[in-house]
């Protein structure tokens, strides 16, 4: 359940009276889309229809029924989000769009690379390529939708390639656990040596090969890595 501090207000004018939920901004996209995915409790903070949250006045059932014909909080929430608006403070949507546009740039830079160069693009180009096409982050769209409407506009702006590498590492046992929990998600094959090594092969987006291998050799600094060919 979302807290009282994080949540925002769902509001609906309807009947000549407002009708507010509080919600979890993180999830109003996706509830939007299919409900049915969400736990009510988990996207409101409060399982209550108002008429001031903040002022905790609540409207009659007869209220309820005259404007919503329900008294079903999740058919009423489903109204006030379709018909509604979400309210957010200054304060609350320029925290939500920052953080977001850090997203953004995060994913691009870890994901894309410099066709010319190979080499994955300073998160401050990524960023001021950004501001220069004037991309306007949206504080409720989901982030994956975000960031392919962002390269659209930063490919002509900067040269971006989203291109795969496989890497094969070879690992002493004695560091498998830590660099298995770490490339599990990448992993394509593994195996056990006879001398006791361990050893996989990995597909990872260009853009983090020296992230990976970074961290790769932070828990096994004798590990061996090879790029494969495609």
């Amino acid at each position: 359940m979302v807290s009282l501090d994080d949540a925002v207000l769902a509001r609906l004018e309807k009947g000549g009276k407002r009708y507010e939920a509080l919600v979890d901004p993180d999830l109003v996209e996706q509830w939007r889309e299919d409900s049915s995915n969400i736990e009510l409790d988990d996207f409101m903070a409060m399982d209550e229809i108002f008429h001031d949250a903040r002022a905790g006045n609540r409207p009659t059932e007869d209220a309820l029924m005259n404007t919503f014909e329900t008294l079903d909080v999740e058919k009423i929430l489903n109204i006030i989000l379709e018909k509604g608006s979400i309210q957010l403070t200054t304060t609350q949507r320029k925290s939500r769009v920052e953080n977001i546009r850090q997203q953004i740039i995060h994913h691009i830079h870890s994901e894309a690379i410099d066709p010319k160069t190979k080499s994955p693009h300073p998160r401050t180009r990524i960023e001021l390529a950004l501001e220069e096409s004037k991309y306007s982050v949206d504080p409720f769209k989901r982030l994956e939708e975000q960031v392919n409407d962002a390269i659209a506009k930063l490919k002509p702006l900067i040269p971006l390639s989203f291109e795969s590498v496989r890497l094969a590492f070879r690992i002493p046992g004695s560091a498998y656990g830590s660099v298995s929990q770490l490339l599990r998600t990448f992993q394509q094959k593994e195996g056990w040596l006879e001398n006791g090594d361990w050893a996989c092969v990995i597909e990872i987006p260009a853009g983090r090969k020296g992230d990976i291998i970074g961290q790769v050799l932070k828990r096994a600094n004798n590990a061996e890595v090879k790029e494969l060919s495609s």
